[in-house]
């Protein structure tokens, strides 16, 4: 196992750094040479991915693919993701990484990551041209679903509890929040 004592100063990190790295049960990401790293997420967290997960299979066409985290994202050299969820053309994707922004990344929020995901990852992939991200968050039983337009995160529906919303980007899909937590 590799210390964390051998990643280098006085310049931001690099994908390549980023190798060097422990296997050790956290979540390395990098955001424009930054390093962000996350502890393993609750219960709560991950029943929400994989509900989610379950959901956007089901509606997802053939020629996309729903990937759960943990999974890289190279959207640059100096910057990878791991979006709790991500969907792309499964033609872009190689058995390592997706090398290029997705058409959807999810993040469900968590006490640990909740300012990174509002707001270094959204605006990391609002420049990359991510067209849509949804933020859930199961402290309010919410889902915000933003769209880029014009190079920029709109947010096109913000869904409590028993809402239910029809998402149409990257494909059609109904959300009802308080489901995700079944």
């Amino acid at each position: 196992m590799t210390s964390m004592s051998t990643l280098p100063f006085g310049r931001p990190l690099t994908r390549a750094d980023l190798e060097q790295l422990p296997d050790d049960g956290h979540r390395y990401e990098l955001i424009d040479g930054s390093l962000i790293v996350s502890p393993s997420p609750r219960h709560g967290h991950q029943t929400m991915v994989g509900n989610l997960y379950v959901l956007l299979r089901a509606a997802c066409p053939v020629d996309l693919q729903v990937i759960l985290a943990p999974f890289a994202v190279a959207l640059a050299d100096d910057t990878e993701m791991q979006p709790d969820l991500l969907v792309a053309p499964r033609a872009q994707f190689t058995d390592k990484e997706l090398p290029g922004p997705p058409l959807l990344a999810v993040e469900v929020l968590s006490p640990s990551t909740r300012r990174v995901d509002l707001l270094l990852k959204r605006d990391r992939l609002q420049s990359a041209g991510v067209p849509s991200y949804w933020l859930v968050d199961p402290e309010t039983l919410t889902v915000t679903v933003l769209e880029l337009e014009e190079g920029t995160y709109r947010e096109v529906a913000v869904v409590g509890s028993d809402e239910v919303v029809e998402v149409r980007r990257p494909f059609s899909v109904r959300i009802e929040p308080a489901r995700l937590l079944d």
